[in-house]
């Protein structure tokens, strides 16, 4: 397994720095910051995917965890992450852990990952495997991500793993001055843009949009209990 893995691993980053030199002209970039990519070296991936879908799990696409959700490819789990621009000592919010990948790769990058999950079922089994795993830096909680966490605001950094049909303003308001909120945005079966809003010291924002991306819908469990959902 240790020798398919680290062969796994090599091809999975060769395959994200052939998407990065594909997109440049769109992301803006010529190559991701080398902790990223160190990062993404050290988060076993075929830890976080379902047991059948083992085989599958250096592919750069995303894979099906249950619950309606994915594990994202692992190409836009680096390029959201170097979106950030993380430093050792920050702390950084997940709106979404799913299985914990993208939470792993964080704690790689800062000082602390806190990270919310709507789906109870979800949010537990993350919490084990990255127990498990030794990810001691990370804090999860089951919520509703439309709201964030505000006890331990403000934060460095925001990323949102699943698509929201706008920018929700208590994200906004939980970063610090000089923060980056990475976010895709846009309707579930229609365009969504991986954006990036930054919010200076006035409270003033600026929204960049840097791909074209699918996502799972972000879900509002105010607006789903409202509906029966």
């Amino acid at each position: 397994m240790k020798g398919s893995r680290v062969a796994g691993m090599q091809l999975m980053l060769e395959d994200i720095r052939a998407e990065v030199a594909y997109t440049r002209s769109m992301i803006g970039r010529d190559e991701l910051s080398e902790a990223v990519l160190v990062a993404m070296s050290k988060v076993p991936r075929d830890e976080f995917v379902p047991n059948d879908l083992k085989a599958a799990a250096f592919d750069n696409g995303p894979l099906p965890i249950g619950h309606g959700q994915t594990i994202s490819q692992p190409y836009i789990v680096a390029l959201m992450s170097d979106l950030l621009a993380l430093h050792p000592g920050q702390t950084v919010l997940e709106i979404g852990t799913g299985s914990g990948y993208q939470t792993a790769v964080l704690s790689r990058l800062c000082q602390t990952v806190y990270s919310v999950e709507l789906v109870p079922l979800l949010a537990d089994a993350a919490a084990r495997r990255l127990a498990d795993l030794g990810y001691d830096n990370v804090h999860l909680r089951q919520g509703n991500g439309y709201e964030g966490w505000p006890e331990h605001a403000p934060y460095d950094g925001i990323i949102v793993t699943a698509a929201a049909p706008y920018i929700p303003e208590a994200l906004v308001d939980q970063l610090k001055p000089d923060g980056r909120l990475v976010i895709p945005v846009g309707a579930p079966h229609g365009r969504q843009e991986l954006m990036v809003v930054t919010r200076d010291r006035h409270g003033r924002t600026q929204t960049e949009n840097i791909l074209g991306v699918a996502f799972v819908p972000l879900v509002d469990a105010r607006g789903a209990a409202e509906q029966g959902v």
